[in-house]
């Protein structure tokens, strides 16, 4: 079964690259998923040189000028780029015989946002609320994301394992948010939605009122804010259309193909600089990643808000990557078993699991879910991520894969 650890190259850069990749290697995994462009985050990291690790937004080498010399858009380049951090992990990789994956956070950038507040997503009152987020509708950011795909490409990765690639969530923005009005399942979900020119555009050509779908969420959303109370209940097209009308749905419908479009784009272009797409879908981190225990619709179920057509996904990228953010194993075999409907069965699917807190609790824990990820038809099962987890849950790793 094919496997990898997820690494940073921070932790890779303090703990020195012999260290890492004997360690990952003893696991018994066959790659190393590395954070080739990733975004800023302040992480507790166990092991590393510095026990609490800043990341910043940005790429970990110097992005090509054929690929960006024309573009609005360019990502930020992290510190120590000019050592070519990513070329010395593929030659050190290379001599173990271990594959390299270049995981790339495409959507996700405060920097960008910050500078270019226009790219971003624009919801249903017209704010510019979530700076993190580029809107995949955006001209700008479509061309930015097939740049990136292609830079990461010319790395020599394997594949490019795509994350952020789709809508995001408005949970998931800035490192300080507020707001102390209870806001249901459903009206954040309303408030997430972009409503930019590019957004209502592609909606209207698909035959969608937009315009009214704009002023419903306004309206539902407004009241809330003004004092009705929140609808409950996990967020349904059945519910959504109950609570906020047709027309809203309609318009949440509308976006995969806004995602379909620049997927198909970006795996185009990685497959012409000789690598793979792998396309991350992160619906399961947004249903389990703080506790494990994700509510009872399954990920692949639940796809659709981000705007996530995993059939016609399937039949556009050679690998899907989910995030199997479950504590009990017979969830993850749920999952996985319905994200492999979705797909067919000439997808390649990589699983992803953490092997300690807050969902795994045990080595034995970890095994149960690494033989139902592989009972339910998954062909990959990676680990998140080695700089984040003490060594004692590391080491959980190999007597969890199969022999």
């Amino acid at each position: 079964m094919d496997s990898s650890v997820y690494v940073y190259v921070e932790d890779v850069r303090g703990e020195g690259p012999d260290a890492v990749l004997d360690r990952v290697a003893g696991y018994g995994v066959t790659g190393v998923t590395v954070a080739a462009a990733y975004h800023r985050t302040r992480d507790v990291t166990p092991h590393g040189s510095s026990r609490v690790t800043i990341r910043r937004d940005g790429v970990h080498f110097a992005p090509p000028e054929d690929l960006f010399g024309g573009l609005r858009l360019v990502p930020p380049v992290q510190p120590g780029a000019g050592e070519e951090p990513l070329a010395a992990l593929r030659r050190a990789t290379a001599e173990r015989g271990l594959k390299l994956h270049g995981w790339t956070v495409f959507l996700h950038s405060v920097t960008i946002g910050d500078a270019f507040p226009d790219v971003t997503v624009r919801n249903c009152f017209g704010d510019r609320g979530s700076l993190a987020d580029l809107c995949p509708a955006h001209p700008d950011v479509r061309l930015y994301a097939v740049a990136l795909a292609r830079a990461v490409a010319r790395q020599g990765v394997d594949s490019v394992v795509a994350e952020g690639l789709h809508f995001g969530t408005f949970g998931h923005g800035y490192h300080h948010e507020r707001s102390f009005v209870p806001l249901g399942p459903m009206d954040l979900f309303l408030i997430g939605l972009c409503f930019c020119e590019h957004c209502m555009g592609r909606a209207v050509d698909l035959g969608v009122d937009a315009k009214t779908a704009r002023q419903e969420c306004a309206r539902v959303v407004g009241g809330v804010l003004d004092g009705d109370p929140p609808a409950q209940g996990e967020v349904t097209r059945a519910a959504l259309t109950a609570y906020a009308g047709p027309e809203v749905v309609a318009y949440a419908r509308a976006r995969s193909e806004t995602v379909t479009s620049l997927v198909s784009e970006t795996a185009a272009a990685v497959e012409r600089e000789g690598s793979r797409l792998v396309f991350l879908d992160g619906t399961g981190a947004v249903k389990g990643y703080a506790d494990g225990l994700p509510s009872p619709i399954l990920a692949a179920h639940d796809s659709w808000q981000a705007g996530v057509d995993l059939v016609a996904l399937g039949d556009l990228v050679p690998s899907l990557g989910v995030l199997a953010y479950a504590r009990d194993a017979a969830r993850v075999a749920d999952d996985v078993g319905a994200y492999r409907r979705s797909t067919g069965k000439d997808r390649e699917l990589r699983v992803v699991l953490r092997p300690g807190p807050p969902d795994t609790d045990s080595a034995d824990r970890l095994a149960a879910k690494v033989r139902a990820v592989r009972a339910a038809g998954a062909d990959a099962v990676d680990f998140y991520a080695y700089g984040l987890m003490p060594y004692p849950i590391l080491d959980r790793i190999p007597g969890a894969l199969p022999g």
